[in-house]
């Protein structure tokens, strides 16, 4: 499956500076860019500029559409620096962490740890979290970037429950590595998931429990979009997924673990850049009425 056929990407809620801060990451990794920018007017947010960008190969998208959401490292990308993919991988991850280290806060300092000769999580300026990593290249091949589920406060101890939850929504889905954590390492639980990554949709994701007291848990400044072709499977995921009705909104919905996703039509994406100013402002209007999208309304406002 080709990288543009992405079918889950995932989405960062900004307050004002999304285009900003996706110039910021373009600047900082190598084959990455800024691939569209178009302003939705007369949004509740007001008027809310969407970024498409690809980081590395990865696609993402972002929003700045006002103050409701916050960016935290409940769900973060790791980075992997693979040596027998990058002749200077470990000039590599020095130089990206220190531009990334500009304003933001080392979570845990780029170091040698267990899992990894060179390792760093830091926040970044604009809120976002990286897990910056070296990785063995004797192991399976991964992509460049992974975004990160970490299970905290009370949704510690469901990380595997999750992943299984997840393999059972996806299609092209399969486990790939899992480690426990072992006795001793209070106050995580002996068999609760240190590390785990799995593939949906040919995407990969990885997951982890953690039992240390956390400020922050999932919320919708990070989401996740699934484009679906047809109505079948927008309704297919929908009806899935969702598990807080009051949460459903304009094609977004949250799964009963707190993680939120966006079902969208992948003709929107065509619709939102492509489209005049007076179509723009009627798809707008369409699927601000909707909680679930119906492409056939959308197809018509668009068409006009």
């Amino acid at each position: 499956m080709s990288k543009s056929k992405q079918k889950i990407v995932p989405h960062l809620w900004y307050e004002n500076g999304a285009k900003e801060a996706a110039e910021f990451y373009a600047s900082i990794f190598p084959d990455s860019k800024i691939t569209n920018v178009t302003t939705i007017q007369d949004t509740p947010s007001g008027d809310s500029e969407i970024v498409s960008f690809e980081l590395w190969g990865q696609k993402f998208m972002s929003i700045s559409a006002g103050p409701y959401f916050k960016i935290n490292p409940s769900i973060s990308f790791i980075v992997n620096f693979d040596p027998s993919r990058e002749n200077d991988a470990s000039e590599k991850i020095d130089e990206i962490w220190n531009k990334l280290s500009e304003g933001g806060t080392a979570l845990m300092p780029l170091d040698k740890y267990p899992f990894s000769e060179r390792f760093g999580w830091i926040q970044d300026k604009y809120g976002l979290s990286w897990q910056l990593m070296l990785t063995n290249p004797e192991g399976e091949e991964r992509p460049t970037i992974v975004p990160s589920l970490l299970f905290v406060g009370e949704k510690c101890g469901m990380a595997e429950e999750a992943i299984h939850f997840y393999l059972s929504v996806f299609k092209n889905a399969k486990q790939g590595l899992i480690a426990r954590y072992p006795q001793g390492m209070a106050p995580d639980k002996e068999g609760t998931i240190m590390f785990d990554d799995f593939m949906l949709e040919d995407q990969w994701f990885s997951a982890m429990d953690s039992a240390h007291e956390h400020k922050f848990n999932f919320n919708e400044a990070i989401s996740f979009m699934v484009y679906c072709d047809t109505q079948e499977e927008i309704d297919y995921y929908w009806e899935r997924l969702t598990a807080v009705p009051e949460a459903e909104q304009c094609g977004w919905l949250k799964d009963k673990f707190g993680i939120s996703w966006q079902v969208v039509p992948s003709e929107m994406n065509e619709m939102m850049s492509k489209g005049r100013p007076d179509q723009l402002s009627r798809v707008t209007n369409a699927f601000l009425k909707m909680k679930k999208f119906d492409l056939e309304k959308l197809r018509k406002a668009y068409k006009g």
